[in-house]
């Protein structure tokens, strides 16, 4: 009962696709021959979770809404009665053919920076292991609590991306136990701008953040924000120079054989 209404709702969403699609949902389990019967539940978790949010935010119904609003996730959270975070997760769900919307991708980082939460439609690329890069907006977002950041960001393949980043926090329910604090990230490449309220102001062809993956594999050799050598570079260490970081980065490391 503590939970938010929304929560709630979206839980007994995903209890009613439980019950209603029990037979279709063990049909696409079956095809997709999990190696292992806990890969399977969890798959099963996901399939329901995508049922209950077509339940709460009916495709089409919320794609033409997304489009009236510019995809102004106040206004659709207000409007569906949902969540800041559902309406992003939805968002960057609505490619069925013929009825396409904006390429999203979708994130949310905990505040220790672990990716916990993924879903894409453009080329954006999340760090699987490790830290992400600590100049994508997301990380900003846990100190402006309740404000949307907007970012234009560019990735090393030159693909520019507005990128709006939200810090949230569920309640644990019992001064005994922490909240539950996250950070969501919303982003699309800049060729959508103009459907976006965020980017309104924004120079598309100005300055961009100079984002990565991660440091362990971003190509840049002139990032302040570097924390590791990526695995792929050879290094030195100058003996009587200091930059922000100890070492020099070199050519692509020799292949060993």
């Amino acid at each position: 009962a503590w939970q938010p209404g929304a929560t709630r709702s979206f839980q007994l969403a995903h209890q009613l696709a439980l019950l209603s699609f029990r037979d279709l949902i063990e049909t696409e389990l079956d095809q997709a021959a999990f190696r292992t019967q806990v890969a399977r539940d969890v798959a099963r978790v996901g399939l329901a979770n995508y049922a209950a949010g077509a339940l709460l935010l009916p495709y089409r119904a919320f794609l033409e809404a997304a489009r009236a609003e510019k995809h102004d996730i106040d206004r659709l959270r207000t409007r569906f009665q949902v969540s800041f975070e559902q309406v992003c997760h939805r968002l960057s769900t609505l490619q069925r053919p013929g009825w396409r919307g904006v390429p999203f991708y979708f994130a949310r980082v905990d505040m220790a920076g672990n990716i916990t939460k993924r879903h894409s439609a453009t080329r954006f690329q999340f760090a699987r292991f490790g830290g992400a890069c600590p100049l994508w907006n997301v990380h900003e977002a846990f100190a402006t609590p309740d404000r949307i950041g907007v970012q234009l960001a560019e990735m090393p393949d030159g693909s520019r991306y507005i990128s709006i980043a939200r810090s949230v926090s569920k309640p644990s329910g019992s001064y005994l136990a922490n909240d539950r604090r996250y950070a969501l990230s919303l982003g699309c490449e800049i060729e959508h701008a103009g459907s976006l309220v965020y980017a309104a102001g924004l120079d598309l062809n100005g300055p961009a953040a100079r984002i990565g993956v991660s440091c362990r594999i971003c190509e840049r050799t002139d990032c302040t924000q570097r924390a590791f050598p990526p695995l792929d570079r050879a290094l030195h260490v100058p003996e009587n120079e200091r930059g922000v970081v100890p070492y020099v980065l070199d050519g692509p490391r020799p292949e060993r054989y």
